[in-house]
């Protein structure tokens, strides 16, 4: 249906701004990595150049009961009231805040550029640009390393977890549920929108990598497979992490629950703050942000192919042989590299959590999965899609896959769309900064670049059409009803 083309376009716009802000994942992960190779981690102790005079090693918030100011704790040799315990401030946030991010206090001042995070961000997409340059063969022989090596080391990580104080009611409060959490709106839209990131579905990657594949291979297994290797690796990772959560709940004598970090600040902040209690402090945390670069490679190679790939499909040259490859990465990179330099300055952490707002997961997978079902079942007709899938691997799929793409994922993805748009709330950064109204504004921006490129498309198809809907659409069923017409005509 080329009045659908929107669906390649807009998947492309989300995986180009999805390519631009997950890299910063990865320059934090290296300068983190950095940082790691010394004697002492230097987020475990204050008095650097960085730190405030509100910074404090040790907090005994198990002294202070009922918030009590007349109660103390001992810090060292000092004694502090519970209230001035309260504004002191843990080096390990300290260190991610004035040393990493060197937050300013609002989007609108940017302030200046980090230069060791620039070199970071520099480094981090020449080593992306040389993994992916000569295409799918060499990256799937990296992938290789990438993809297994995480094993490793989170097996590593979780012997180790599990022999710490306190890891066992981590592990508990990991795998006892809070049902009434089931009653809350935000449960089901955060489910639903990190399955469909995790799974990348959407993202239009998967569809380009698969363009690579034999017509033969039998994807249908595949799909099985990848749900069950990705569901059963995080639900292993949780073991690793809650294990290390329990383990600081029981060292700083407060619930698990204040402890557990999401988002950036579980791999920066909660971790960061679990190894430096540990034995052989350096060397976790050289495993661990090794570990996190590794992964965080592994999607980028992803996502960078995925984009490269629909680029040189959009514009074919059939006898421009590798270099015009080699260029396009080239090009492709240097763009979300000049993107990213946003994302290093004083502001950057702004900048950064609207594009992972707004940008590339939550509501626009939503509505680009959506489209995407109606497309295939109700527009090229499901049946006609199970018999070319059957026509590939040998056998048709379970008559459960046509039902889920007509109406079981239509259905949830307007479910998680709804609630999205009714529990809409403006931005908000650390629970306490709340984005201007101009900042909400460029989100949506982001959001609508792609989102609009399907019913973009589908106007413009139309109004370059010759004659009446009616003919157009007469003239497109006319070859259908004399002969099937062969899958090479389909495609």
């Amino acid at each position: 249906s080329p009045r659908a083309a929107g669906l390649g376009l807009a998947s492309m716009v989300i995986v180009f701004f999805c390519n631009s802000y997950y890299i910063m994942i990865l320059v934090w992960g290296l300068f983190y990595l950095v940082h790691s190779l010394t004697d002492t981690l230097p987020w475990a102790t204050c008095g650097h150049a960085w730190n405030t005079e509100q910074c404090a090693e040790l907090f005994h918030l198990e002294l202070c009961r009922n918030g009590s100011s007349n109660a103390s704790a001992g810090t060292g040799p000092f004694n502090l009231s519970c209230a001035d315990l309260a504004s002191k401030r843990s080096p390990v946030i300290e260190f991610w805040e004035n040393k990493v991010l060197r937050l300013s206090g609002d989007l609108s001042e940017p302030g200046e550029m980090n230069w060791q995070m620039i070199l970071c961000l520099v480094t981090t997409w020449v080593v992306v640009y040389f993994c992916i340059w000569k295409g799918v063969k060499s990256t799937g022989k990296i992938v290789y390393f990438t993809a297994l090596f995480p094993y490793v080391v989170l097996i590593l990580l979780l012997v180790h977890g599990v022999t710490l104080p306190g890891a066992l009611g981590g592990i508990v409060y990991y795998l006892k549920p809070d049902w009434s959490k089931l009653a809350e709106a935000q449960v089901w839209i955060d489910a639903g929108t990190q399955i469909f990131f995790s799974y990348a579905i959407g993202l239009g990657a998967l569809t380009a990598l698969g363009s690579y594949n034999r017509f033969h291979n039998n994807c249908y297994r595949d799909a099985y497979i990848l749900a069950v290797i990705n569901s059963s690796t995080s639900f292993f990772a949780g073991f690793v992490v809650f294990s290390v959560l329990g383990f600081m709940a029981s060292e700083q004598g407060v619930d698990i629950s204040k402890v557990a970090e999401s988002g950036p600040g579980l791999a920066f902040i909660a971790y960061p703050k679990a190894v430096t209690l540990m034995p052989l402090s350096p060397l976790w945390a050289t495993l661990f942000f090794f570990m996190l670069l590794v992964l965080g490679l592994d999607s980028q190679f992803v996502g960078v192919e995925g984009f490269i790939t629909g680029i040189l499909d959009l514009f074919p040259q059939p006898g421009a042989g590798s270099l015009r490859r080699e260029l396009t990465a080239a090009l492709c990179c240097v763009v979300c590299c000049l993107i990213d330099l946003s994302m290093v300055t004083q502001g950057g952490m702004y900048v950064f959590q609207l594009f992972d707002n707004y940008s590339a997961s939550g509501i626009t997978l939503l509505w680009q999965a959506f489209w995407e079902c109606v497309v295939i079942a109700w527009v090229y007709g499901a049946d006609r899609f199970m018999d070319d899938v059957a026509r590939m691997i040998g056998y048709r799929p379970l008559p459960f896959m046509k039902w889920c793409w007509a109406v079981v994922t239509p259905l949830v993805c307007v479910g998680i769309f709804v609630f999205h748009v009714v529990n809409y709330k403006p931005l908000t950064y650390n629970k306490t900064y709340v984005y201007p109204w101009w900042g909400d504004a460029i989100g949506w921006v982001l959001a609508l670049s792609s989102m609009l490129c399907i019913p973009c498309t589908v106007l413009y198809k139309l109004l370059r059409c010759k004659g009446s809907l009616r003919e157009v659409r007469a003239a497109r069923r006319g070859p259908s009803r004399l002969r099937p017409q062969p899958i090479s005509a389909i495609l």
